[in-house]
């Protein structure tokens, strides 16, 4: 199952780190270690975000994405489950409808 995970990093300490140089490295031994089948770093709100897309197998590894960010970065974690076309294919969406209706 897909999982986009949604980081919102405070400007404290990221901007502290990026003066010492050291923000980009962090950001690779994060990546490096959990990683994500795609990352791309953006704006969220004014504020610095990163949107990382994992298959999930095992919900127990959850915490291992998102403690780093939360330990390093002070960041805040958003989880959210993913399809693809196919999944929402495979769903039985339209056979729902038909039951509730």
């Amino acid at each position: 199952m897909k999982m986009l995970m949604n980081v919102d990093f405070p400007h404290e300490p990221f901007n502290s780190l990026v003066l010492e140089g050291k923000a980009g490295g962090i950001i690779k031994k994060i990546l490096d270690d959990i990683r994500p089948e795609h990352s791309y770093f953006t704006e969220n709100n004014g504020s610095r975000s990163a949107v990382l897309i994992f298959d999930i197998t095992d919900s127990s590894k959850i915490p291992s994405y998102a403690e780093p960010f939360f330990l390093v970065f002070k960041a805040d974690c958003h989880f959210r489950i993913a399809m693809t076309p196919a999944d929402l294919a495979a769903s039985g969406l339209d056979q729902l409808g038909k039951k509730w209706l």
